[in-house]
């Protein structure tokens, strides 16, 4: 369903998951581009309450399964072992008991059921009573003592449930939604920080900063001798504020004074380059800016090649995933109707629907989607959801098989929990967690030392013999079936590495319109013909 329907069910989801702070798959739904701002030193211990309260509140309303708050309190009490071994947290009945070095510490009564802010209040009093028994707990740093907490907590969950800290609440953070900076990928080297690369539209590019440069001091402090994350906390800072870079450059016989204003930066995720006739776009993740960043790139892709332009390449390969919302962007520019994917879980918001818009940015120029076993979530979406469509073949090997939706709260100290709260369906109704995407096109070798050739593949689809056949491409799956799921896999098996075969089977399926024809279960026309023959013909060369 589209329309006012579907306007309504994500207005619907965006409140609920706005209120939670952000959405993730590894892979998020919806980020707001908000500047993080420096946030005050972590909240003490008399917080430590209503930072419980909130956690146990939101396995609760969140979780994709219900799992009793006794389970999670003893498993985080017994977290703290990790600080003191001495320290033991035992349940009998309807009490909590702890134990440090043989002594009884405590004996606390259990909350009721559902109570969120009893359960917070018992783990902060077991972790205040602890602390007074314990040196070693005592002097722990109290953001220490709330990971290893959350960290037993949520080891009851599923593994792509986890907690982060303050610092690295914010990293992620900046990650998903940008941060104020200049626009440099760095790495540190003998003589200061080399600049990698300079991003396109941004302050370092707009003030002259280059590739290969070296960043000798910032704001008249050596760099030499700084760690990569300080080096990254004094790049970074609120926007509009200006930071003086030295700079010592090979064409330049003195280092240069640059001085750069700060501004948002979102981190590119799309990277275009041109393959003959073949348009290359490398999405390397899914942030707020990906969709729009990958439409201004097939555009120009299509401005470049003009008729000449055979196709696109989306390659999804090590793609870890991101936003929810930027992966049905992202599929929803080439696919123009049906449904791009569903979400499914325990909360009644959960069960969501996405469908295409009527439009295809690419004009049904032939799609290749590279996925590998490093594809994950948000990736995985748009391989499924341009495979059930029929408008890409995918090649590659099995997917990563991460099927969930994370939702990421933030808590009062500024860290945030990262929920599964849903499974994610791809349009012909398999779900993919545990299986991942099985591509049209398997490049990973069965067995150790058979690894196919590009030729062998394409004489393969030439001859109408498809390397997977479509029924086992949609085969539904339970997560239950472990031996189902594992011999489904085995029949191309997930790579987790890159090689030249995947682009060049790519590239040879849209240089042939025939070719690509047969490859994606469509029918040979005679438009397909006469465009593989046209194809055929050698090229005129300018001298």
């Amino acid at each position: 369903m589209g329309g006012w329907g579907r306007d309504k069910r994500q207005r619907r989801a965006r409140w609920l998951w706005r209120r939670a702070g952000t959405l993730s798959a590894a892979f998020l739904v919806v980020a707001c581009a908000t500047q993080d701002s420096e946030s005050a030193p972590g909240a003490g211990l008399n917080d430590a309450n209503q930072l419980f309260s909130v956690g146990y509140r939101d396995i609760a309303d969140i979780y994709i399964q219900e799992v009793p708050s006794i389970d999670l309190a003893v498993a985080g009490l017994s977290g703290l072992s990790s600080i003191d071994p001495a320290f033991k947290v035992s349940r009998d009945g309807g009490w909590i008991l702890l134990d440090i070095g043989g002594d009884k510490a405590a004996t606390l009564s259990v909350p009721a059921r559902g109570d969120a802010e009893g359960w917070g209040n018992l783990t902060a009093a077991a972790l205040d009573l602890s602390r007074r028994r314990s040196a070693e707990l005592n002097t722990a740093d109290p953001e220490q003592l709330y990971e290893v907490v959350f960290d037993g907590m949520l080891g009851k969950l599923d593994k792509f449930s986890r907690y982060s800290g303050r610092e690295e609440a914010r990293e992620n953070r900046a990650s998903r939604d940008g941060f104020g900076g200049i626009g440099v990928r760095i790495r540190l080297v003998d003589d200061g920080v080399r600049i990698l690369s300079v991003m396109d539209h941004t302050p370092a590019k707009q003030s002259g900063l280059a590739d290969d440069d070296i960043i000798v001091s910032i704001d008249g402090e050596n760099t030499v001798g700084l760690s990569q994350r300080e080096v990254v906390r004094r790049l970074r800072g609120p926007l509009h504020t200006r930071v003086v870079l030295g700079v010592k450059r090979v064409s330049a016989p003195a280092p240069l004074n640059i001085e750069v204003a700060r501004a948002h930066i979102v981190p590119q995720t799309v990277r275009y380059e041109r393959l003959g006739a073949t348009a290359h776009i490398r999405v390397s993740g899914f942030n707020q800016n990906t969709a729009r960043n990958l439409r201004e790139a097939i555009k120009l892709a299509s401005a470049e090649m003009g008729d000449e332009l055979g196709g696109f390449i989306l390659d999804l390969r090590g793609n870890p995933g991101g936003l929810l919302d930027q992966s049905v962007a992202v599929s929803d520019l080439f696919v123009t109707d049906g449904r791009i994917v569903s979400t499914h879980g325990r909360h009644p918001d959960s069960h969501q629907y996405f469908e295409a818009e009527p439009d295809d940015l690419a004009h049904a120029k032939p799609v290749v989607v590279l996925v590998n076993g490093n594809s994950a979530s948000a990736s995985e979406i748009v391989a499924a959801a341009l495979q059930d469509s029929g408008r890409a073949v995918v090649v590659g090997s099995s997917s990563y098989g991460k099927g969930t939706v994370q939702t990421v709260l933030r808590l009062p100290n500024e860290g945030e929990l990262t929920l599964t709260w849903a499974r994610f369906h791809a349009p012909s109704g398999y779900a993919l967690n545990g299986r991942g995407v099985m591509p049209d096109i398997c490049t990973s070798p069965i067995a150790a030392g058979e690894q196919i050739e590009a030729a062998q593949i394409v004489e393969q689809v030439r001859s109408g013999r498809l390397p997977v056949a479509k029924a086992l491409i949609h085969r539904d799956l339970t997560l239950e079936d472990e031996k189902g799921i594992e011999a489904f896999r085995a029949s191309c098996p997930p790579a987790q590495g890159e090689s030249g075969l995947e682009l060049e089977v790519a590239q040879r399926l849209l240089e042939d319109p025939v070719l690509f024809a047969r490859a994606i279960g469509g029918t040979v026309t005679s438009a397909n013909q006469a465009l593989a023959t046209k194809a055929a013909q050698p090229k005129a060369q300018a001298h």
